[in-house]
């Protein structure tokens, strides 16, 4: 499957970071295949855009060694280096010990949350059936936007997102069984957490959900036997 076929999404950001996504995308995963030649009037034409901003992103992908530009030839997908995967090792063994060790204020609970729709996404996207997608995106993006207005009361959000690892683990190993079940458990668990969380009164609040010196919630009830007059009339 090459890049001028490849199912494309809505833009984000810049045309050329479009194309630059779109393409990497597909160079990443071998849907352009390693010495498949790169046509950018067609990736233009397919993508929906100009050729300018397609060439700024196979420049782009050539600083990442992901394409090769030969004069008079045209742009290729670079071959698939696999004689010493040491090197690539060596080098990632290094630098992402630094990456895990971030301050963990950088990677706050916002964050948290969008690396969580790109998982639920990616596994819609995944199944290959678009009305299921259309089904589930609906309740996800309710059930993201009520997890956000309580982030700051969730301490074990984190967690939460954790839990794809063995999810997305069960599901390449194609243990079928097993990831539903995973998934299950995730979305109920995100649930308990979050009802657990609107169901307790916020500190400084009463249990009706006003601050305490918010003094009552409305008029007094009138006393027994007697009967409320509307405000401003009098009794013959």
């Amino acid at each position: 499957m090459s890049a001028q076929s490849t199912e494309v999404g809505p833009p984000r950001g810049s045309l050329a970071d479009h194309a630059y996504e779109h393409l990497r995308g597909a160079l990443l995963v071998l849907d352009v295949r390693p010495g498949e030649p790169l046509n950018d009037e067609v990736i233009a034409r397919r993508l929906g855009i100009g050729r300018t901003p397609v060439r700024e992103a196979l420049e782009r992908l050539g600083t990442d060694r992901l394409v090769v530009a030969y004069p008079r030839r045209g742009t290729f997908a670079t071959a698939v280096d696999t004689t010493d995967p040491g090197h690539t090792s060596e080098v990632r063994r290094q630098l992402e010990r630094t990456t895990a060790q971030l301050d963990p204020a950088v990677l706050d609970a916002r964050t948290l949350m969008r690396h969580d729709v790109a998982v639920h996404r990616g596994s819609y996207r995944a199944s290959g059936n678009p009305h299921l997608q259309d089904v589930l995106v609906r309740p996800d993006n309710l059930a993201t936007r009520i997890g956000c207005l309580v982030l700051d009361r969730l301490p074990t959000f984190g967690g939460h997102v954790g839990e794809h690892a063995a999810l997305l683990r069960a599901i390449v190993e194609g243990r079928t069984d097993a990831a539903a079940d995973l998934a299950a458990a995730h979305v109920e668990g995100c649930e308990r957490a979050v009802r657990a969380v609107l169901r307790a009164p916020r500190r400084g609040f009463s249990a009706a959900g006003r601050p305490p010196c918010a003094g009552p919630a409305g008029p007094p009830a009138p006393r027994a036997g007697r009967t409320a007059r509307a405000p401003g009339r009098r009794g013959r």
